[in-house]
Parts: C-alpha cells; sequence; structure tokens
C-alpha cells in the first residue's frame, strides 16, 4: 500500500482564499482613505475655499464667486497695501469678512475729495465702483490693519467699524476659480505700492 500522504499538498480551500482576496481589498481601501484623509489635511492646512456672499468688493468680487485663500502667506510674508485678505470680524468673530488692505500698523489714512492717502500720498485705486462719498482720518494702530471693500459706499468695512486685529486674519485670497468664466489671480495692483 502506497503512503499518499507525502501526495498531498496544502492548498487553501476556496473560502481562505476568499478571505484573503476580501482582506487585501480592505486593506487597500483603508490605505486609500487614510491616504486622502492626509492629503486633505494637509490642503486644508494650507488653503481654504471661500463663497463670496455681498456686494461690498464689487466689481473685483462679486457674490456667488468662490476663492481659493492662502492660510500661509502671512506667516511667510508680510501684508502688503492691496491683498484682498478673508479675517474674522472683529465684532463677532463667528462671521468672516473679505475685504483690500488699506493701511498697516502705524499707517495714517485719511479719506477727502473722494481719494483715499496713505500717509499723505493719494493712492491710485482702479479697482473701486466708485470714489468714496465719505471723509474721515484714521491712524492704524500697532498689530492691526486698515480695510476697505472695493464698492466703497456699499460697504461695511473699517472706515464704519475700525481696524482689524492681525491675529484675525485668515489668509490671503489667491485666485478666484468659479464660475470658470470668471477665474482670475487676484493679485494688488502695483499702482498701490505709491502709498509707500
Amino acid at each position: 500500500m502506497q503512503d499518499s500522504s507525502s501526495d498531498l499538498k496544502t492548498e487553501p480551500t476556496r473560502s481562505t482564499q476568499s478571505f484573503t482576496v476580501w482582506g487585501r481589498f480592505l486593506l487597500e481601501t483603508l490605505q486609500t482613505i487614510l491616504l486622502a484623509l492626509v492629503l486633505y489635511l494637509l490642503i486644508d492646512a494650507v488653503v481654504a475655499r471661500v463663497r463670496v456672499e455681498n456686494i461690498s468688493m464689487k466689481p473685483t468680487l462679486d457674490p456667488g464667486e468662490f476663492i481659493i485663500v492662502n492660510k500661509l502667506a502671512y506667516r511667510l510674508g508680510d501684508f502688503q497695501r492691496g491683498d484682498i485678505i478673508i479675517f474674522h470680524f472683529p465684532q463677532n468673530v463667528q462671521d468672516d469678512y473679505i475685504k483690500r488692505v488699506i493701511g498697516l500698523p502705524e499707517d495714517v489714512i485719511d479719506v477727502r475729495n473722494g481719494t483715499v492717502h496713505v500717509n499723505g500720498q493719494p493712492m491710485d485705486e482702479p479697482y473701486i465702483v466708485t470714489p468714496p462719498e465719505y471723509m474721515g482720518e484714521w491712524i492704524v494702530p500697532d498689530d492691526t490693519l486698515f480695510v476697505l471693500g472695493d464698492n466703497r459706499n456699499q460697504s461695511s468695512d473699517s472706515h464704519i467699524w475700525g481696524f482689524v486685529p492681525i491675529e484675525n486674519v485668515i489668509g490671503r485670497a489667491l485666485v478666484v476659480y468659479w464660475p470658470l468664466d470668471k477665474m482670475q489671480i487676484l493679485d494688488h495692483p502695483d499702482l498701490v505700492k505709491a502709498a509707500n
């Protein structure tokens, strides 16, 4: 009689093979989800996506447009006049506002005869709807910014409620990405530098 035990090979049963295939599938799916989550958190730490809600930044930004915000902009660089920023509203940090930086710490802002002056120099602002119809003078305290909307006479901004603490700033608006026909890079005009 021949010993058949040496001829037997241990082969996985069909249920073991099925479990191995499902195990690999679940492991790969878990790895993909984990990688996607890590990438999302990394991207979310660097950029934000914001929807424009009102008319205060017309004609530069229209309600309903979506923009990408660089949340690291001011950790890696300095504020500049003309930057469009997103910040927590000083009087209610639950609300986020979008405005243009006009005054930096220690600047003297003087609005008269329809023109904004910074440190005595008139600003050339091709991006505004109409010249401001209000007048006033403000000295920007340390660690704050003076911001205005481009739609000067229809904007709730620093000329009404005061200064924005730098710690309230979320980031700098980079680009309008939606709708596609309104896509644009949001860079501040070089003419603003005339106020330096």
